[in-house]
């Protein structure tokens, strides 16, 4: 018997079959690995990817920097997530589809981007996201207004991003359509969580009574025996705007208080008020 030839062909027998292992070990893992289909069902919205363009412009509206920590609500295949990791910052992805979660994962890393994308198998409903600065989100309007209510009390000045559909009567502060490379859901929507300032305010020179809806402020200034009218009061994030007896306010709202400048006529001053207690 020829030793050196029966040790060959073993050799080439055993080669043979852990190469034929390996294929059909690759073949199987991509016919098992995780493809999911535009319309399929989720736990509170079919799945439908948001494109690529409009991702680009909701974190654009939202002016996503490398000091942001982004939150995902409803991540899908985690692209969203991914996009603003790669902007530098930190991303977290909040989904119900464990398959999805997992998928999200994979391309995170194929992205070369797992230390800033993270994604969790999680309920929105029951989730914990007011470390965020900014939130995206492609839910329907019924979901957007239960989760309002949390939104809206998230530290002033979180910027909010919706692909399509809005908030109720909670209107947006921004809108924008992409045009190219989109063809469907192509309309980007977005807010500042204003602070609450509703209530009557106490300064130097009088009182203040505002009135809130979301980030529009209405209300009273009142000196002495005189009450005017204010106009064109905005609040964005914790800034507030108003005009009053022909003179222009601006201001920081920080809790109870407002500091900030008032412009008359030509000459500048400060003004600061404390919110007077109920």
């Amino acid at each position: 018997m020829n030793t050196s030839r029966f040790v060959r062909q073993s050799l080439l027998a055993l080669c043979l079959s852990v190469i034929a292992a390996g294929v059909f070990a690759q073949a199987q893992a991509a016919q098992e690995e995780y493809k999911p289909q535009v319309g399929q069902e989720g736990k509170d919205v079919v799945w439908v990817p948001t494109p690529q363009a409009l991702v680009d412009k909701m974190l654009d509206m939202a002016r996503v920097t490398p000091q942001d920590y982004v939150i995902d609500l409803g991540s899908g295949d985690g692209r969203t997530v991914i996009t603003a990791a790669k902007r530098g910052a930190r991303a977290l992805g909040i989904e119900y589809n464990p398959d999805m979660v997992e998928l999200s994962k994979r391309n995170a890393a194929n992205a070369g981007v797992s230390d800033k994308a993270n994604f969790i198998k999680a309920d929105l409903f029951e989730s914990d996201f007011s470390q965020a600065t900014v939130i995206t989100m492609f839910l329907l309007p019924e979901i957007n207004l239960r989760l309002r209510p949390t939104i809206l009390d998230l530290k002033p000045g979180t910027r909010i991003v919706s692909n399509s559909f809005t908030m109720g009567d909670w209107k947006a502060d921004e809108t924008a359509e992409v045009r190219n490379n989109c063809t469907n859901w192509c309309t980007a929507l977005f807010w500042i969580v204003p602070a609450k300032t509703e209530g009557t305010w106490q300064f130097p020179q009088g009182e203040l009574t505002l009135k809130q809806e979301f980030q529009m402020i209405s209300g009273t200034l009142k000196s002495g025996s005189n009450a005017t009218p204010i106009t064109n009061g905005r609040l964005r994030g914790d800034q507030i705007s108003f005009s009053a007896g022909g003179a222009q306010y601006t201001g920081r709202v920080s809790g109870n208080a407002i500091e900030g400048s008032v412009k008359s006529g030509g000459s500048n001053s400060k003004w600061s008020a404390t919110r007077a207690a109920k």
